[in-house]
């Protein structure tokens, strides 16, 4: 990419990027207004309070554990780490600038949409022991499973589109997809989250991979000023004439 082609991406960024980002951030909001404000005395909404009483009867000690495990990997030193790590391995085994840039932007574009919906929509905790320590009024929606959805199932998409047998892309699929599914369940049974929490957060950090699939990952969007593949490119140039 040329100097004089910045400006171009810059405002491919903004359209495909950051201005859907925008409009996912407004949805978040919108839904957190509902779950709190507009619909919190109605069914489902109301039977969550059990769920959150039911996992709490559930807990021992191999439970604990595990929710410990799952809640680790899913923590943002975690997620930050393993997603700096990750790029940085298909950085040097061959893969172009797509898909590690795929990978940070979907991290990086859940990050900000949950920062920015849990300062707008200050939802209490569920009235359950909590066990893990975070400030009281940042339950929706949950910051660790929108992470975990964000970088598992996005590296599940990087390694399946890579994978040339299906048997391939259905462990993949099935082994990272089975992360955030975990996190999701271990963040309401350590009484983090509620369980609309757990589904907002799916809608956000799904949303950002589909917004950067589309932007980044797809290889037939060109970035700049290059030629579409498929595309005929209709010259400018006037046929000469001959003097008579």
């Amino acid at each position: 990419m040329s100097v004089a082609e910045i400006p171009t991406v810059l405002r491919q960024a903004v359209v495909r990027l950051v201005l859907p980002t925008a409009v996912l951030y407004g949805v978040m909001v919108g839904l957190g207004l509902l779950v709190t404000k507009v619909l919190n005395d109605v069914w489902p909404l109301t039977a969550e309070d059990a769920v959150n009483r039911r996992f709490e009867a559930e807990r021992d000690g191999t439970l604990n554990a595990v929710s410990l495990v799952f809640s680790t990997i899913a923590s943002t030193s975690a997620v930050v780490a393993v997603t700096a790590l990750v790029a940085i391995v298909l950085a040097l085994s061959g893969c172009r600038w797509r898909e590690p840039m795929f990978l940070v932007g979907a991290v990086s574009a859940q990050a900000l949409v949950f920062l920015l919906t849990t300062m707008a929509i200050d939802r209490t905790r569920p009235a359950v022991e909590h066990m893990d320590t975070s400030p009281p009024t940042s339950s929706f929606p949950s910051g660790h499973t929108s992470a975990s959805v964000a970088l598992y199932c996005g590296l599940a998409l990087v390694l399946a589109t890579r994978a040339r047998r299906t048997p391939v892309k259905v462990a993949w699929w099935s082994l990272l997809v089975a992360v955030p599914i975990g996190v999701a369940l271990t963040r309401m049974y350590r009484g983090m989250h509620h369980p609309s929490d757990v589904v907002g957060s799916f809608v956000n950090a799904g949303t950002c991979l589909v917004i950067m699939a589309r932007g980044v990952l797809d290889r037939t969007v060109r970035w700049g000023r290059g030629h579409v593949p498929g595309k005929r490119v209709v010259s400018r140039r006037q046929p000469s004439t001959s003097a008579a």
